[in-house]
C-alpha cells in the first residue's frame, strides 16, 4: 500500500445545487439567516479528524450529510476536511483552538484528552442531543465528563492487545501465549520454521508508544493500583514501568527490517501478507489490513509483559470521538451532523464499512471475528479499562521509544524524559 501521506489531507465537499423556490421558509428548524424566499443558506463547516486512510468512507458519509442538510433544511453546506496523522494532529488542533481558528467538528481521544479540552472550555455541551439516548450503556461514560455532561460522540470503541496471523499459528501448532515465556517459546518456533515473528512499523510514533498503555494497564491491575493516582500528585515514577522493556525487547529483536522507514500503512500491508505473524497493533487497522487481503484470518490476543498470566490482559478502551467547538458559529450545522453520526439506518453502513465496533442502539450488524476474539478474553475476566495517561505523556513515550529503537536513548533515558513530561503536564492542569 501506499505510504501516508504526511501533513493535512483536505477534502472540499461541497453541494452545487442551486437555490430553489420554497414556502417554508419560516417553519421551525429553518436555518437563521434565509430568506422569505425560500433561499438556501451557505454554510461552511470545517472538520478535523486524523484518520486519513479512512478519507474515502468519511467523504462518502460527508456527502451524504450534505445532501441530507439541503434536502431538510434547505442549507448548503461544504465541508473543509482535514486529515493529519496521527502524529501530528494533537499539535496542530492546540494550535488551531489557541489560535481562535477552531474546527466546528474535531476528534480527539476519549479518554486521554476530554478531560483537559473539557477542562479548558472548548467543547460544546452535547448531554441534550438525540444520539445520547442511543449509545450503549458501556459506552456513553467514555465521554461523559465528572459532573455528568456527554461532550463527545464515540467512533471507536476498542478491545486490543497485538493482532496475530491465525493461518500462521494453526500451521505451527501454536496458540496465543499467556506468559513472556511462552511468547518467548512462540519466537523461537516461528523463527525455526523461517517465519518472521514481528512486523516493526515505527515510522510514526503512535506505534511504539503502544507497548506502554499495554503494560501500564496490565501492571496496574495486578500490581501497582494506584500508579495513575500517584503519577497524578507528582509522587510515581515510570521506572515502576520499567518492566515493559522485556516485552518491547524481545520483539524488536525478531521482527521485520528498517522499522523505522515503515509505517502504519506499510505496516498493515506486511502485516497482511505474512511478512510477519504478529503485529504490536490494533484492530482499528482491521479495514487497511482487508484491503491488502480480504482472505486474510486473524486474531486479536492480549500481549504478556511478564511471566504472571493474570496480567496478560484486553485493554479497553474508547478512543477517536467527535466533539463541537463551544466557539462554533455554525452550531446548528455542526450538531446535525454530530446527531447523523448515528444515524437510525445511515450510520450502520458507515461504523461496518470502517470496520469499528457497534456503539449504538441503532446498530445491529454482525461484530467481527477479531471483536469476538477480544470479547472472549474480556467474558472471562481478563481485561481492564485503558489507563487514564496525558496525550503529551504518550507523545513523549512514542518519540522516546523510537529513539530507544534507534539507539539513541537508554531505557533510564526515556523514563526520565516521561517523569519529566507528565510533571509538566500536572504543572498545566492542576
Amino acid at each position: 500500500m501506499k505510504k501516508m501521506i504526511k501533513g493535512l489531507l483536505v477534502t472540499v465537499l461541497a453541494t452545487t445545487l442551486l437555490a430553489g423556490c420554497g414556502n417554508n421558509a419560516n417553519q421551525a428548524g429553518e436555518a437563521d439567516g434565509a430568506s422569505n424566499s425560500g433561499e438556501a443558506k451557505s454554510v461552511k463547516l470545517k472538520m478535523f479528524i486524523a484518520q486519513p486512510r479512512l478519507k474515502e468512507h468519511y467523504d462518502k458519509y460527508i456527502a451524504d450529510f450534505v445532501a441530507k442538510e439541503k434536502a431538510e433544511k434547505n442549507i448548503d453546506v461544504s465541508v473543509q476536511l482535514e486529515m493529519p496523522t496521527a502524529d501530528n494532529a494533537a499539535q496542530i488542533l492546540k494550535t488551531r483552538l489557541a489560535s481562535n481558528d477552531a474546527p466546528d467538528i474535531f476528534a480527539l481521544h476519549a479518554i486521554n484528552e476530554i478531560p483537559s479540552y473539557y477542562k479548558a472550555g472548548y467543547l460544546e455541551d452535547l448531554s441534550s442531543q438525540p444520539f445520547v439516548g442511543k449509545l450503549l450503556d458501556s459506552v456513553k461514560p467514555s465521554v461523559t465528563t465528572t459532573d455528568g455532561k456527554v461532550v463527545a460522540v464515540p467512533l471507536e470503541t476498542l478491545s486490543w492487545g497485538y493482532l496475530y496471523n491465525k493461518t500462521i499459528f494453526t500451521e505451527q501448532g501454536l496458540t496465543p501465549p499467556t506468559t513472556l515465556t511462552e511468547m518467548k517459546a512462540v519466537v523461537e518456533k516461528l523463527k525455526s520454521n523461517n517465519i518472521t515473528p514481528f512486523v516493526l512499523s515505527y515510522k510514526e510514533s503512535w506505534i511504539p508508544q503502544l507497548v506502554l498503555p499495554l503494560a501500564a494497564g496490565a501492571l496496574i491491575n495486578t500490581e501497582n493500583a494506584d500508579f495513575i493516582d500517584r503519577m497524578n500528585k507528582d509522587e510515581g515514577s515510570f521506572t515502576e514501568m520499567k518492566s515493559m522493556f522485556d516485552i518491547f525487547d524481545l520483539i524488536n529483536a525478531n521482527g521485520t527490517d528498517k522499522a523505522t522507514e515503515i509505517g502504519g500503512d506499510d505496516g498493515a500491508a506486511a502485516f497482511a501478507t505474512g511478512k510477519g505473524a504478529m503485529w504490536l497493533q490494533g484492530p482499528w487497522y482491521a479495514e487497511t489490513i482487508l484491503k491488502s487481503n480480504p482472505e486474510l484470518d486473524f486474531g486479536v490476543a492480549p500481549l504478556p509483559i511478564n511471566d504472571n498470566s493474570d496480567a496478560t490482559l484486553i485493554n479497553l478502551s474508547a478512543s477517536t470521538s467527535l466533539a463541537v467547538s463551544k466557539s462554533s458559529k455554525n452550531k446548528e450545522v455542526a450538531l446535525d451532523f454530530i446527531n447523523y453520526v448515528l444515524d437510525d439506518k445511515a450510520s450502520n453502513d458507515f461504523f461496518q464499512a470502517l470496520k469499528f465496533n457497534p456503539i449504538a442502539t441503532v446498530h445491529t450488524y454482525e461484530s467481527y471475528p477479531w471483536v469476538n476474539d477480544a470479547t472472549a478474553y474480556v467474558k472471562e475476566g481478563k481485561s481492564y479499562q485503558d489507563p487514564a495517561i496525558p496525550q503529551s505523556v504518550k507523545d513523549e513515550v512514542g518519540k522516546g521509544l523510537q529513539a530507544y529503537y534507534a539507539g539513541q536513548l537508554s531505557q533510564d533515558d526515556v523514563l526520565k524524559a516521561l517523569d519529566k513530561a507528565w510533571k509538566s503536564f500536572n504543572k498545566v492542569n492542576k
